[in-house]
Protein backbone atom coordinates (compact mmCIF):
# COMPACT_ATOMS: atom_id res chain seq x y z
CA UNK A 1 0.00 0.00 0.00
CA UNK A 2 1.36 3.38 -0.75
CA UNK A 3 2.21 5.49 1.74
CA UNK A 4 1.57 9.70 1.42
CA UNK A 5 2.82 12.30 3.39
CA UNK A 6 1.18 15.02 4.98
CA UNK A 7 1.92 17.21 2.72
CA UNK A 8 0.59 14.90 -0.54
CA UNK A 9 -2.53 14.95 1.66
CA UNK A 10 -2.94 18.43 1.80
CA UNK A 11 -2.63 18.83 -1.87
CA UNK A 12 -5.92 16.43 -2.23
CA UNK A 13 -8.25 19.37 -0.28
CA UNK A 14 -10.67 19.66 -2.96
CA UNK A 15 -9.17 23.38 -3.78
CA UNK A 16 -5.87 22.33 -5.83
CA UNK A 17 -6.76 19.03 -7.17
CA UNK A 18 -9.92 16.80 -7.87
CA UNK A 19 -9.09 14.45 -5.16
CA UNK A 20 -10.98 15.00 -2.24
CA UNK A 21 -9.14 12.91 0.50
CA UNK A 22 -8.31 12.46 4.14
CA UNK A 23 -7.11 10.64 6.87
CA UNK A 24 -8.28 8.44 9.87
CA UNK A 25 -6.59 6.62 12.15
CA UNK A 26 -3.15 6.31 9.93
CA UNK A 27 -5.36 5.47 6.68
CA UNK A 28 -5.86 8.06 3.63
CA UNK A 29 -9.54 7.61 2.42
CA UNK A 30 -11.20 9.12 -0.96
CA UNK A 31 -14.20 11.11 -0.10
CA UNK A 32 -14.11 12.77 -3.47
CA UNK A 33 -17.57 10.60 -4.64
CA UNK A 34 -19.29 12.02 -1.28
CA UNK A 35 -21.64 14.93 -1.65
CA UNK A 36 -21.40 15.87 1.81
CA UNK A 37 -17.15 16.56 1.26
CA UNK A 38 -18.09 19.37 -2.19
CA UNK A 39 -15.37 21.88 -2.29
CA UNK A 40 -13.31 19.71 0.29
CA UNK A 41 -14.97 20.27 3.33
CA UNK A 42 -17.80 18.61 5.69
CA UNK A 43 -19.33 21.40 8.35
CA UNK A 44 -15.97 22.54 9.85
CA UNK A 45 -14.24 19.62 9.25
CA UNK A 46 -11.13 20.26 6.15
CA UNK A 47 -10.19 17.57 3.62
CA UNK A 48 -6.37 17.15 3.01
CA UNK A 49 -6.31 16.59 6.72
CA UNK A 50 -5.71 14.10 9.57
CA UNK A 51 -9.63 13.96 10.99
CA UNK A 52 -8.49 11.40 13.70
CA UNK A 53 -8.73 13.86 16.62
CA UNK A 54 -11.91 15.57 15.48
CA UNK A 55 -14.28 12.62 14.58
CA UNK A 56 -14.51 12.51 18.62
CA UNK A 57 -16.95 15.84 17.82
CA UNK A 58 -18.98 14.27 14.63
CA UNK A 59 -22.53 13.07 15.53
CA UNK A 60 -21.21 9.76 13.43
CA UNK A 61 -18.89 6.82 14.26
CA UNK A 62 -16.09 6.33 12.29
CA UNK A 63 -17.98 3.21 10.47
CA UNK A 64 -18.81 6.35 8.03
CA UNK A 65 -15.35 5.97 6.68
CA UNK A 66 -16.30 1.91 5.78
CA UNK A 67 -18.25 3.61 2.82
CA UNK A 68 -14.83 4.94 1.00
CA UNK A 69 -11.92 3.48 -0.34
CA UNK A 70 -8.81 3.45 1.12
CA UNK A 71 -6.17 5.17 -1.37
CA UNK A 72 -3.06 4.75 1.26
CA UNK A 73 -1.32 5.55 4.12
CA UNK A 74 -0.18 8.32 6.03
CA UNK A 75 3.62 8.36 6.75
CA UNK A 76 4.18 8.79 10.83
CA UNK A 77 6.01 11.51 11.92
CA UNK A 78 10.00 10.56 13.39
Amino acid sequence: MKVYTRAQLALRNGQDREEIWCAYKGMIYDVSSSRLWRNGHHYEHWAGQDLTKELGDAPHTERVFERFNIIGKLQLPE
